[in-house]
């Protein structure tokens, strides 16, 4: 079909480069040090299109991420001539799949003209919130949680060490629409625990100390079997803020504070502070930091090593290990006892320093498109959540933000994602994130061999490739809705 278009129809095929084979034939789916709040509008990402370069291009060829060698070491890729490359012909010219990650889409659609670079802008500028928006936000968020955090502290025992720590989209700068969601880990250190898997995702986890534990206050929140309780220790937390935010409706004028009703399963007690007319929901979770080794099932997870280099991989796997109070649904019998592993520190650190080259996006650097195209994405995803929401409820931002981090690893260089090609990079993300939900394949980008795409919910897998499909093949009409 490419070749019948001959020469003419060139600029067209390149403005589609990536998008999923899928959308061509019209089926449907096969922060701050402390985690305080920082005052001030999140960081703006782009600049103008480069002059005299054309905005639409396919990736250069990449070589394959490094392998195990038999002795442990890594292979580095075999070397590759550049000449030979761009000789290539557009459709041979494939990036590499890291490990664990599903394959990117195998072909390119053509998109309307109309559907480049001009809209995909258009809509960047409306989606970041206002000045003034986020630092009255901020100022509000940081006077209850400041408050929250004295009170919890200074009651006897149980949580008087947590530490506070931001987390979540906007202290990655990449929140879309109004400052009306943040996340607070109250970061708990334990000292010598056991981990056991609990099933065969890598992910969840029972608890048990090894000896006496030096946080003897920690002993009330054990089970009849020895494991700490999440479920104990998140209500015990519960109690503790509804007592204290009666406190801070009081103190903090024009403030009002309520928790909401907690939600089955999920790890996070979330506060709803209203000081008129805006309404801010605040996500407090309860996390355990643990200075140990990440477990085994990581280990062939980060494959960060040609995006971040590898002396960057090494560090972040120095990293202490996180863990929250999340209950393990493939239990048969749901005690409360299990903790699943958390990369939101390591996620925050890669977003904020996401370039190949240490001064991508920097003030006096070169602007690269990656966040652009997650707002994006994360921004098409939650307007279709809320026009579909019974169909989209098993979707969330993080398969989102996982597919991703696996883009960044396909095409590692800062060249990949310059500001002038956003449209093009925008729809091969697009396109790999569609091939996930066709296969029903998105490992974990931490704990490859977990799956977060199940096959039990693959009619919504199915029902959001048909909503995004068909946003691509109507010029992103969900873009124009925005007022």
């Amino acid at each position: 079909m490419e070749r019948a278009a001959g020469r003419g129809a060139r600029g067209r095929r390149g403005a589609a480069r990536g998008a999923a084979r899928a959308s061509c034939r019209g089926r449907g789916a096969g922060g701050s040090p402390d985690g305080a709040v920082t005052v001030g509008a999140p960081q703006q990402d782009g600049a103008a299109a480069r002059r005299g370069r054309p905005a639409q291009r396919a990736p250069a060829a990449r070589s394959p991420p490094a392998r195990p060698a038999a002795g442990g070491g890594e292979v580095p890729p075999a070397p590759r001539s550049r000449a030979a490359a761009a000789r290539a012909p557009a459709a041979q010219r494939r990036a590499a799949v890291p490990d664990g990650a599903a394959a990117a889409p195998a072909a390119a659609c053509v998109l309307p003209p109309a559907a480049g670079p001009l809209r995909l802008r258009e809509a960047l500028s409306r989606l970041t919130p206002g000045r003034q928006d986020v630092s009255d936000a901020a100022e509000v968020v940081n006077l209850v949680v400041s408050q929250l955090i004295q009170a919890i502290r200074s009651t006897a025992g149980s949580f008087s060490s947590i530490e506070r720590l931001g987390a979540g989209s906007y202290y990655e700068h990449v929140k879309v629409t109004e400052p009306n969601e943040f996340d607070i880990m109250l970061v708990m250190p334990v000292a010598r625990l056991q981990l056991d898997e609990c099933d065969d995702t890598g992910a969840f986890y029972y608890l048990t100390f090894k000896r006496n534990p030096k946080e003897k206050y920690l002993l009330k929140f054990l089970d009849e079997d020895g494991k700490l309780s999440a479920f104990k220790m998140l209500e015990a937390l519960r109690e503790i803020i509804k007592r204290e935010v009666k406190n801070i409706t009081r103190n903090i004028a024009n403030v009002e504070v309520t928790v909401k009703r907690k939600k089955p399963g999920s790890p996070a007690i979330t506060l709803q502070i209203k000081k008129p007319p805006a309404e801010i929901s605040v996500d407090i979770i309860l996390t355990l930091k643990l200075q140990q080794s990440w477990p085994p099932s990581t280990r062939d997870g980060l494959k960060v090593e040609q995006w971040l280099g590898r002396k960057v991989r090494r560090e972040l796997r120095y990293e202490s290990v996180y863990l929250v109070a999340k209950q393990n649904k493939k239990e048969k019998v749901l005690r409360g006892n299990t903790w699943r592993l958390s990369f939101s520190h390591i996620e925050k650190t890669m977003l904020n320093n996401h370039g190949s080259s240490k001064t991508c996006c920097e003030s006096d650097g070169p602007k690269c498109c990656r966040k652009s195209c997650l707002k994006l994405l994360k921004y098409l995803l939650e307007q279709l959540k809320l026009k579909h929401p019974k169909e989209l409820d098993k979707i969330c931002s993080y398969h989102v933000k996982t597919a991703f981090f696996h883009c960044c690893v396909m095409w590692p260089n800062d060249t990949d994602w310059t500001w002038g090609d956003l449209d093009h990079c925008f729809q091969k993300y697009l396109g790999y994130f569609l091939d996930c939900l066709q296969k029903s394949q998105l490992p974990h980008f931490f704990i490859p061999q977990y799956n977060l795409l199940s096959l039990e919910d693959k009619a919504s897998y199915d029902f959001l490739s048909r909503q995004i499909n068909h946003q691509l093949n109507n010029r992103f009409p969900i873009f124009q809705e925005m007022s």
